[in-house]
């Protein structure tokens, strides 16, 4: 099944699961992969930027936005979200695009590419990781996710929209203007609480596989972009970068973990001239 409405969205059926999207533009393709708590309407901006010259499409990940929240978390597993995805540019008879993710997004972009290499023309990666590689910390890490899922099942969703905006890794949001803030906090607020539980339990960084040791087999020309505010995971992409074969890292000023929100003007033109770059490199 494949149908859109009068927005612009569309729907499509892919391994039992109605998936949403958006989709503007001609050109090759760029898929864009949002955050966890983000839907395809994150990329409102980058899109505006993308249309000019690519066929953009943004799709609503497992248990987010408009599409379906399957009860079963093993569901959400990277694996199977992949295949999604794969199933996707099959359904829509497209070989090969470029790919974009965003911090959980990205997990699932670098997962993709690893999987599905011959699909992607280039990849850039937003503020995410490989995975992690210590035993004891994956298994706290999925203690503290399957915290969180209970929080949001318990709670419900505005308790736990209240305290995830409030975590370290937004701090540097709160710089964006009220009006900014309260329509990311609606954006979170609309999403289903067994969707963000399940994803959190089945797509947590603690449930994923770690890629580090898969990262030197990426030959594709690819680009890790982090925010200087957010030391961590410019830490984690510096190492992520030398293992890659064809890569480089840029990070950018006055930003955060969200780059595409904070510096939204600023990470748009970075990433369609990394595009456009890459196109006429393939044809040179």
């Amino acid at each position: 099944m494949n149908m859109s409405n009068e927005n612009g969205v569309s729907k499509i059926t892919l391994n039992g699961v109605h998936y949403s999207y958006i989709e503007e533009g001609e050109g090759l393709t760029v898929l864009l992969l949002h955050g966890f708590t983000g839907t395809k309407k994150t990329w409102a901006e980058l899109i505006k930027k993308l249309k000019q010259n690519f066929r953009v499409i943004a799709i609503d990940l497992l248990g987010h936005g408009e599409t379906d929240s399957p009860d079963d978390p093993d569901r959400y597993v990277m694996e199977k979200a992949a295949k999604d995805l794969d199933d996707f540019l099959t359904k829509k008879q497209i070989d090969r695009i470029h790919l974009l993710g965003y911090s959980m997004g990205g997990r699932l972009a670098l997962y993709f590419a690893l999987n599905f290499q011959h699909r992607i023309q280039s990849l850039l990666l937003e503020s995410c990781t490989a995975g992690l590689t210590s035993e004891d910390e994956r298994l706290s890490r999925i203690k503290k996710d399957h915290q969180l899922a209970s929080m949001l099942l318990n709670n419900g969703i505005k308790s736990f929209v209240e305290y995830w905006e409030n975590i370290p890794l937004f701090s540097s949001q709160k710089q964006l203007s009220k009006s900014h803030q309260e329509k990311i906090r609606v954006g979170r607020l609309l999403q289903s609480p067994i969707g963000l539980s399940n994803s959190l339990k089945g797509m947590g960084t603690g449930n994923q596989p770690s890629l580090w040791d898969q990262l030197g087999t990426i030959e594709i020309r690819s680009l890790l972009i982090c925010g200087e505010y957010d030391e961590k995971f410019c830490f984690i992409m510096g190492k992520m970068n030398e293992k890659f074969k064809n890569s480089e890292i840029k990070k950018i000023p006055h930003a955060g973990h969200a780059i595409h929100v904070e510096q939204s003007e600023i990470f748009a033109t970075i990433v369609s001239e990394f595009f456009l770059k890459s196109e006429k490199e393939e044809m040179s």
